[in-house]
């Protein structure tokens, strides 16, 4: 049962930094989703896919992982650059 701890990254449809200074860790997946047969919906039977906590830095999330015997991976942030270009040079 190994995690996963990552930083929230910014939506593709928002230009604010809300909610993308908490750091998440998840569970990765223990098995596979398959069809259900009556319905079509893709599920398992792996609870532990549904786990997901927050934390304020990434430093409290190892740390819990750590307190409790997880293994765990963290993933680093990307960068995040913003391309900053005036409404004018879309017209040039």
């Amino acid at each position: 049962m190994a995690a996963r701890i990552y930083q929230i990254p910014m939506n593709a449809m928002q230009s604010g930094t809300a909610l993308t200074d908490k750091w998440v860790l998840e569970f990765e997946p223990s098995e596979r989703r398959k069809p259900d047969p009556l319905t079509g919906w893709a599920g398992s039977g792996d609870t532990q896919r549904q786990v997901r906590m927050t934390f304020p830095d990434a430093p409290a999330a190892i740390a819990y992982a750590e307190k409790y015997g997880i293994p765990y991976v963290v993933v680093p942030t990307p960068n995040k650059g913003l391309k900053i270009q005036a409404y004018a040079d879309n017209f040039r």
